[in-house]
């Protein structure tokens, strides 16, 4: 019962992704095409929600399930790292036309497809997994 808020948050998320279109391919394809803004704008609308929460995070002002504070740690400034993941993430995003957040979203809608998605992060995760001791962090 104590996790039921989070199975219902999940539920809103999935609903709010589907009704944006932020689990349509041709949604990525515009935006990776610089055809439409519709995309920028959700993601941008993200990057803003995560800052203002990052600042509650470091304001002290968000406890966790536990009633401990969230201290988020200092990540190291990195370019090449930044530069490499960025890289990776954007192109497995470009060539399967969708992030990692919708692919369980778009399970409901484009099972098989889905499936494709889900097999390929996953082979994707293992692959880092394999060489991230090789890779600049």
């Amino acid at each position: 019962m104590k996790n039921i808020k989070f199975l219902i948050l999940g539920i809103f998320f999935a609903i709010v992704l589907s009704k944006t279109q932020a689990i349509s391919w041709y949604r990525f394809y515009e935006m990776f095409k610089f055809q439409s803004f519709h995309m920028y704008g959700i993601i941008g609308g993200a990057v803003i929600v995560s800052m203002v929460f990052m600042q509650l995070f470091k304001s002290g002002k968000i406890k966790d399930i536990n009633g401990n504070w969230i201290v988020p740690k200092p990540k190291k400034k990195g370019t090449i790292r930044t530069i490499l993941g960025g890289t990776f993430f954007g192109l497995g995003w470009g060539i399967s036309g969708a992030c990692a957040a919708p692919i369980f979203v778009i399970l409901g809608f484009e099972l098989i497809p889905a499936i494709i998605l889900l097999i390929g992060a996953l082979i994707g995760a293992f692959v880092y997994g394999l060489l991230s001791k090789k890779l600049p962090h």
